[in-house]
């Protein structure tokens, strides 16, 4: 099973495509779509769709997990993250691949075993499960691979198997 994982964000959106065979885990792709502050909304997310959708042709994931939103006191950081998660949403939805969206707090549970982990325990785990070289960066991509991980476990089911 190939999973595409998603850490979404206008200004660094985070991705990992993790294959799970067994209960072996390797991480296939992975790295961000990088957009400029300067650039145009509309034109931030339309890169960030893009991105996405050439990952989807060149890789075939077999499903996409994507962190939802974690709404804090920052809306003005909350509303850009909100429209780059639907134009990955919308990504999936045009390419018919299944998603999971999973808390933040779920994401660390199954990656580190403690769902208030911190970054840099997350960033630890991610690099030895897969077997990295060296710590993705940015903070973003281990994100991204910490939702991919989170996402084999989720789907390691029979019933999602079956809806596979």
């Amino acid at each position: 099973m190939l999973v595409l994982g998603i850490d979404p964000g206008t200004a660094i959106c985070g991705y990992g495509l993790v294959e799970m065979r067994g209960n072996h885990l390797k991480a296939i792709h992975y790295g961000a779509v990088i957009t400029s502050p300067k650039s145009k909304p509309q034109d931030r997310l339309l890169k960030i769709h893009t991105e996405i959708d050439t990952l989807i042709k060149e890789y075939q994931p077999d499903i996409m997990g994507v962190e939802q939103l974690f709404f804090n006191r920052n809306i003005t950081t909350a509303i850009p993250v909100g429209q780059a998660r639907g134009a990955v949403l919308l990504t999936a939805a045009a390419n018919n691949l299944e998603v999971v969206e999973r808390t933040p707090l779920q994401v660390k549970q199954a990656v580190v075993g403690y769902g208030k982990a911190t970054k840099e325990q997350v960033i630890y785990m991610v690099e030895k499960l897969l077997n990295l070289p060296k710590k993705p960066h940015p903070d973003d991509v281990a994100d991204a691979l910490a939702v991919a991980i989170c996402t084999t476990h989720c789907v390691n089911n029979i019933v999602w198997r079956n809806k596979l």
